[in-house]
């Protein structure tokens, strides 16, 4: 009967300890288009429940890329029924400039795009290295059924 009671609790630590591996994430950053915020090497931790929650504007989510299938880790910069844009390199969103002191507006000097609506069911990602990154204004909203992650720490960074 001991032995029984330990095989329970022993399965009950396992499936408590597989459980939290699903639901938090470390993960290793491979690309450098979120600079300066999560640079290529820093080990981050995502958490896979959160989008079950919502995703709202400056979520930094992972989801699979549309175009390649690969994991990809972007910044949510307008959701549903939001109109995005960019004038001059300045992020509009609903007609409004969005302050984003994390992006070198420099780098992009001169840059122009949209505004596009953004439709229903997905979000509009972009990288906070927009001279870097591949992310909406390439491949589309991301379908938010797509959006598997969202950023939870950094437990050591490469910068």
């Amino acid at each position: 009967m001991r032995w029984k009671g330990v095989a329970a609790v022993a399965a009950l630590i396992a499936g408590v300890a597989g459980a939290r591996l699903s639901v938090f994430d470390p993960v290793r950053v491979s690309s450098g288009s979120m600079a300066p915020t999560v640079c290529t090497g820093d080990l981050v931790v995502i958490d896979h429940l959160a989008p079950r929650r919502g995703v709202a504007v400056d979520d930094i989510i992972t989801f699979r890329s549309p175009t390649e299938g690969t994991e990809q880790i972007k910044r949510v910069v307008a959701v549903a029924g939001q109109r995005v844009g960019i004038a001059d390199a300045q992020l509009v969103v609903d007609g409004r400039e969005v302050e984003e002191p994390y992006v070198d507006l420099a780098t992009i000097d001169g840059v122009y795009f949209g505004p596009v609506l953004v439709p229903a069911g997905t979000v509009f990602v972009m990288g906070d290295a927009r001279e870097l990154s591949v992310d909406s204004r390439a491949f589309g909203p991301v379908p938010l059924d797509t959006v598997d992650g969202r950023l939870s720490g950094r437990l050591w960074s490469a910068c």
